[in-house]
């Protein structure tokens, strides 16, 4: 079973990624959309050698060929990306896998996947992500896992995303969740590490 942190970081550069590992992140995924491959891995080896240096892990967002050409620690993949069952032929045992879904059908269909986690969302709307699916709100998390629960079905840590701030971090973790993704509420800071610092002070202490 690998390791799955509960404080996961979404981020599309360098700079953000090494602040938020100076407040105590230790998972940072890029993700980079609308960009050729060189630029994507351009940034990905700055934000790889960033986490390094700071012992992070580091998730490649909806690009396995980017993930096997810098052996990244692992990749996140979306619902329209490569089918998890065909990114770990590719990618081997020793990487992580982490897919997205957004209904407790959904969360089932992957629990029977080769994945390492599921990211579920989202919360509420957020405008880093295009497309969104419909909100699920904290009562949506507290179905899901509660029906999940009452089945129990054995799935992998669901970490719940999507415009999540420091004030919905007690009620998430009630939920049952195993940790959260942030983006927003990190990057768009006005001091990124003492955001940082502060979700995985709150998420520790509501476990």
């Amino acid at each position: 079973m690998k390791l799955i942190s509960r404080l996961q970081y979404i981020t599309t550069n360098a700079a953000h990624a090494e602040q938020a590992c100076k407040g105590g992140v230790d998972w940072i995924q890029l993700r980079l959309k609308g960009v050729d491959y060189a630029d994507y891995k351009k940034v990905a080896l700055e934000v790889q050698a960033i986490c390094k240096k700071y012992n992070a892990k580091l998730i490649i967002n909806d690009n396995v060929a980017l993930a096997m050409d810098i052996y990244s620690d692992g990749v996140h993949l979306g619902k329209e990306d490569m089918f998890p069952e065909d990114a770990r032929g590719l990618l081997g045992d020793g990487f992580i896998i982490g897919c997205t879904a957004n209904t407790y059908d959904e969360v089932a269909e992957l629990a029977a996947k080769e994945i390492d986690y599921i990211g579920l969302g989202p919360y509420r709307y957020t405008t880093t992500k295009a497309n969104l699916k419909p909100i699920l709100g904290l009562d949506g998390y507290a179905r899901i896992l509660n029906d999940l629960k009452t089945i129990g079905l054995n799935v992998p840590p669901i970490v719940g995303i999507g415009g999540v701030e420091h004030s919905d971090v007690p009620g998430l973790m009630d939920t049952g969740l195993h940790g959260l993704a942030i983006s927003g509420a990190i990057s768009n800071a006005d001091d990124v590490v003492v955001s940082a610092r502060q979700f995985k002070e709150l998420i520790n202490t509501s476990i």
